[in-house]
């Protein structure tokens, strides 16, 4: 299993075209329902930063065959005041969200 968390800040007047591509890919999982992957996206309090968690099961990250992502990670460097970062993350504990 592989966790890993994307944390990036949009500009102020990028803010709703990011949501709806976020949105679009999770319309799209709902439709496919990859199997190996739990995906969630927050918004944090300042309205502009944004991190994604994944879970992947067995290596392979599924979100890279989804269409609507793939728009979404197209235009990501003309979003971004501050670009994505990627964190491999170890679970210490967990109660519900992780797998």
């Amino acid at each position: 299993m592989r966790y890993v968390m994307v944390r990036y800040r949009i500009t102020p007047d990028r803010v709703e075209e990011n949501e709806a591509l976020v949105r679009a890919v999770y319309d799209e999982l709902r439709e496919t329902a990859p199997e190996g992957l739990r995906y969630a996206t927050l918004k944090l309090p300042d309205g502009v930063s944004f991190v994604h968690i994944a879970e992947v099961q067995d290596g392979k990250n599924p979100l890279g065959d989804v269409a609507a992502f793939q728009r979404f990670q197209a235009g990501m460097a003309e979003r971004c005041d501050e670009p994505p970062v990627v964190s491999d993350l170890t679970p210490v504990g967990s109660y519900g969200l992780l797998g």
